[in-house]
């Protein structure tokens, strides 16, 4: 059940009207009680390049009645709006997700529209990580990588920490890495399985660009095996396109994985095994990149560029979880940048964080007390919202 609303302070803005400094943190606009365990703020506060607004979700996690999922469209290579995700999966509130493949500069090659890192949902592994060199969004600060993620366990705790894909292939020849798992970049070199999740659009993705340099040209060494209940059934030097059914996978190689490839046969017997391994039993994961570690911002964050932006947040304990949303490009806000982002969460509890994909996917959606729906509750940059590759959704039960 819906709970009711709890309180609400309205500080107008313009002339003379109350503000908070960055040194002094955020001053809350309003606060409503969304459900057990979760509360909505708007704020305002200043960063160098003037005043910002923006949104805040803090969660209780250890609150039975709360659960974090992953917003997610009926396909990886696949794009919805926040909202739209929201209302499908019965959410109360979310906000978008992971940078994903949102445009392309290899000819002939469509945009997938899927995330650079790591899916789970519901306890599901759904996709592994792209190469560092083939990731979008802004550049990585030193030690982290497409693997990092925003998780939260079967002990109901979140925590950020990196998933690296474990997987083998079985032949007659013996095993082999599995090197890709429904990611629109393979690593050169290597085998890569798409199932069912990935949905209808094209492979060919998987084989362009290199490990360091995303534009790189498309490998014109590929191969496709496709495996039916254990059994090769069709061999390919084109790489599809097309739904895959529940019971088949399809190997995807390129270089030297595509030579491997080529040394099957049609009725071969094939077990493909993965796994994303990390620390803790995660039921939940979205790729991002870390800001905040042990309550002090990463080395190397961008302090200059200012813009819309998605963060989420962690106690230290992983007991509470902070989603924030600032708009940014607008004459009443003028965004943050990734380092003002990252002493931000820890100015409202957060010890470690992650910077999610902002700009016009900035999105931040809550049901309120009595409301049928989320709706968006922030100014998107585009002026709409966009279309994104997946988000963090909040779910409660009576």
């Amino acid at each position: 059940m819906i709970a009711t609303f709890v309180a609400a302070v309205v500080v107008c803005s313009g002339a003379g009207a109350a503000t908070a400094s960055a040194e002094d943190g955020p001053l809350y606009t309003s606060t409503t009680r969304v459900a057990p365990g979760v509360v909505f703020r708007t704020f305002q506060t200043n960063s160098a390049g003037g005043l910002v607004i923006g949104d805040l979700l803090e969660v209780d996690l250890h609150d039975p009645h709360v659960r974090v999922g992953l917003l997610h469209p009926p396909a990886i290579a696949q794009r919805e709006p926040v909202s739209a995700m929201a209302n499908a999966q019965q959410a109360v509130a979310g906000v978008n997700g992971d940078f994903f493949n949102i445009s392309e500069t290899h000819p002939g090659i469509v945009p997938t529209g899927s995330s650079v890192g790591p899916e789970i949902a519901d306890g599901h592994d759904l996709k592994a990580a792209v190469p560092d060199g083939q990731r979008f969004g802004p550049a990585l600060p030193p030690g982290t990588s497409t693997q990092d993620v925003l998780g939260v366990g079967r002990d109901h705790e979140a925590r950020v920490t990196n998933l690296r894909l474990t997987g083998s292939i079985r032949t007659r020849h013996g095993r082999l890495p599995l090197r890709g798992l429904n990611q629109y970049a393979l690593p050169v070199g290597g085998i890569g399985a798409f199932t069912a999740d990935w949905g209808a659009t094209s492979r060919a993705r998987a084989v362009c660009g290199t490990d360091a340099v995303r534009s790189d040209p498309c490998s014109l060494d590929a191969a496709e095996v496709t495996v039916r209940r254990g059994v090769v059934t069709q061999m390919s030097d084109v790489i599809g396109a097309g739904p895959i059914p529940a019971d088949t996978t399809v190997l995807v190689g390129r270089e030297a994985g595509a030579d491997t490839l080529r040394g099957l046969r049609p009725g071969d017997r094939v077990r493909v095994r993965y796994d994303l391994a990390g620390r803790g039993h995660l039921r939940f994961a979205v790729g991002g990149f870390p800001i905040l570690r042990d309550g002090a911002p990463l080395t190397g964050l961008d302090a200059v560029t200012r813009a819309p932006r998605t963060g989420a947040g962690v106690s230290r304990n992983g007991r509470r979880l902070y989603l924030v949303v600032v708009d940014g490009r607008l004459a009443n806000s003028a965004g943050m940048s990734v380092a003002e982002l990252s002493a931000f969460l820890a100015q409202v509890g957060a010890d470690d964080g992650m910077n999610m994909d902002g700009g016009g996917s900035s999105t931040f959606a809550v049901r309120g007390p009595g409301e049928p729906y989320v709706t968006v509750r922030n100014t998107p940059a585009d002026g709409s919202e966009r279309a994104v590759a997946n988000g963090i959704g909040i779910f409660t039960r009576p």
